[in-house]
């Protein structure tokens, strides 16, 4: 299939005319002073593959090598910046002169300081979160010309500029970090009117932010500003497939750009092969090679070539927005070895960065063996985070339920954590109890109970949390019947909204009890070294009572949950290896004071935490 090449002034000055053209260069500009000096320029144009010779006088900047694809309309230019300045360069492609701009880094690669298990991560959709400029609502030229918000899987309207006009929001939830799902150009046409790509998981351009979200300068606008309220944004990417319509799939770069082209091959979604040492070549290929969904190419990043684009592009990000973070999507389906060399070079250039892969099994030792330093793997992954889908599976099972056996209720949770020897560094695991691709956690119900349990936990053992946009206000929903049903609209960020959950005035009673609860917690927690540093201890839930200790220098905090749905009490003697002589412990959320000195008397579902 033809296509017609995507045109990005950035950086680019066309100096003459000639029967090549150069419609855009990859990246739109670049750094000097990386440790790595080495650059790839991904040049698109038409019959750009017949330049025969590519120059630069710049100083410091030599050409390396010139690499012809399979496609006449791609060149790849490799260029080594070992002494060059920042400033405005001219590469000369057989007469045609194009401009490239070289810039100075805002901070050293040292600097760029990632999220921790110091961090509380929002989630949230920009789609489904708050829509601030309603002219970017439908964009002319782009394929989707549909913004509805009466049909679930459609696009409504949300955008950057929304998540900007509610930052205190965020800073007076308590939260210090924000994961967006992906905010690149999706520009692909809806279904028919009834799906669309509105979650960004189909990108059409790794340089652009969708026009429907805003533009890169608001996307950088909302960081900085982010970052003058101590919020710190973590950017989702998608290495392992893009959009059928990104320029490279209408016009393949290479005829192993993708695995299985033309939707030669549906993934298994089995992501067991990958690391099972009996695994069959065709289990794997299934699993690796396989489309995620047929509007997904597989991208093959066992080609160096699209790999070092690939990689380039998320220093490019960091480098330019100055992200805090990345989370990247569907980790273990795109080539293991490749994966591995991307996070070995973020890992030497920004040495106190952060990733975190989503790993959806829900067996610990399988997420183990992706974290970086892993004795469970032969290969190293230099991935520092992994996704704690166990502890979510456990916990969803054990909401329903109310028993003293002891596989399940609270007896879930206690078996999946003690799994934890299993990590290299069970600080750098991220948990959750939902998610945009899991039912709410309160499914279709408003019941808190269960939910404050959850979040005690969740808030209070050694992991990264995270939390999914609106839990706070008590949204719902299942995928019952959709997607769109657990990334609803958040009431009051949309014009016409008759219900404003962004002002207690606008809340309900209910949901204004429940943002009060979970803020305590989060402020409570923030700069907290007994949650970041402290040591851990877990009981065995015992009569349905479910406690776990964190100590550090001397100070202590209990999480004390009562899995039963009738009042319980805690022995206090049974504890009495991390209570020693005190007799009187704080309540975290109310203030009060709670004896230490005879059993404490526990609600119904009552999650208590406490510290002395």
């Amino acid at each position: 299939m033809k296509k017609t090449l995507m045109t990005l002034g950035l950086g680019l000055m066309m100096a003459t005319a000639s029967a090549t053209t150069i419609s855009r260069i990859d990246p739109t500009d670049w750094y000097v002073g990386m440790k790595d000096p080495s650059l790839q320029l991904m040049v698109y144009g038409k019959d750009v593959k017949n330049v025969k010779k590519v120059t630069t006088d710049y100083p410091g900047v030599k050409v390396d090598s010139v690499v012809r694809l399979d496609s006449p309309n791609y060149l790849l230019v490799y260029l080594n910046l070992q002494d060059a300045k920042a400033g405005q360069m001219t590469l000369n492609f057989d007469g045609k002169k194009v401009r490239y701009t070289l810039k100075n880094r805002a901070m050293r690669g040292e600097d760029h300081k990632g999220f921790s298990n110091a961090d509380v991560l929002y989630l949230l959709m920009p789609d489904r979160f708050a829509n601030g400029n309603p002219k970017n609502d439908v964009v002319k030229g782009m394929r989707d010309q549909a913004c509805d918000r009466t049909k679930p899987s459609l696009r409504h309207g949300g955008d950057l500029a929304g998540i900007e006009q509610h930052l205190d929001y965020f800073t007076n939830l308590g939260i210090t970090a924000l994961w967006f799902t992906p905010i690149l150009e999706n520009d692909w046409p809806n279904d028919h009117g009834v799906n669309s790509s509105y979650h960004g998981y189909a990108t059409t351009d790794y340089y652009k932010v969708d026009p429907r979200f805003g533009s890169n300068a608001e996307y950088k606008q909302l960081i900085d500003e982010c970052h003058k309220r101590g919020l710190k944004v973590v950017m989702d990417m998608i290495f392992n497939h893009c959009s059928d319509y990104h320029p490279w799939n209408l016009d393949p770069p290479s005829k192993d750009w993708f695995n299985n082209p033309n939707y030669g091959l549906q993934t298994s979604y089995k992501l067991t092969p990958v690391l099972d040492p009996y695994a069959s070549d065709v289990d794997k290929r299934e699993t690796v090679d396989g489309w995620f969904v047929p509007s997904m190419p597989d991208l093959n990043q066992r080609n160096p070539h699209l790999m070092r684009y690939l990689i380039q592009n998320s220093e490019w990000w960091i480098e330019t927005v100055g992200i805090d973070g990345i989370r990247m999507d569907t980790y273990p389906y795109a080539d293991r070895k490749a994966m591995a060399h991307w996070m070995e070079v973020l890992d030497t250039e920004y040495p106190n960065f952060n990733t975190v892969g989503e790993t959806w099994v829900t067996e610990p030792a399988y997420t183990a063996a992706w974290q970086k330093d892993s004795k469970l793997s032969t290969m190293n992954s230099y991935l520092k985070t992994v996704m704690d889908f166990s502890f979510y599976d456990k916990l969803s099972q054990a909401k329903h339920e109310e028993t003293d056996d002891w596989w399940k209720g609270l007896n879930r949770i206690y078996n999946s954590l003690c799994y934890d020897y299993l990590y290299a560094d069970p600080s750098h695991v991220l948990a959750f109890i939902e998610n945009h691709d899991t039912d709410r956690f309160l499914g279709n119900g408003k019941d808190s109970t269960a939910l404050k349990q959850a979040l005690a936990l969740l808030l209070t053992i050694n992991r990264i949390p995270q939390l999914y946009y609106g839990t706070e206000v008590l949204m719902n929903g299942t995928k019952e019947v959709t997607d769109g049903n657990v990334r609803k609209d958040f009431p009051g960020g949309f014009a016409g909204d008759t219900h404003n959950c962004f002002s207690p005035e606008g809340r309900t009673k209910a949901e204004n009890g429940m943002f009060a609860w979970l803020s305590k917690l989060l402020h409570w927690r923030q700069g907290n070294e007994i949650i970041s540093k402290g040591r851990q201890t877990q009981f065995i839930p015992y009569k349905g009572v479910y406690v776990i200790a964190r100590q550090y220098q001397g100070h202590t905090v209990l999480t004390i949950l009562n899995g039963k749905r009738s009042s319980n009490e805690l022995q206090v003697s049974r504890y009495a290896e991390v209570i020693g002589h005190h007799t009187e412990a704080r309540n975290v959320i109310t203030g009060s004071s709670v004896s230490l000195a005879s059993n404490i008397k526990l609600q119904p579902r009552e999650a208590l935490v406490v510290e002395f």
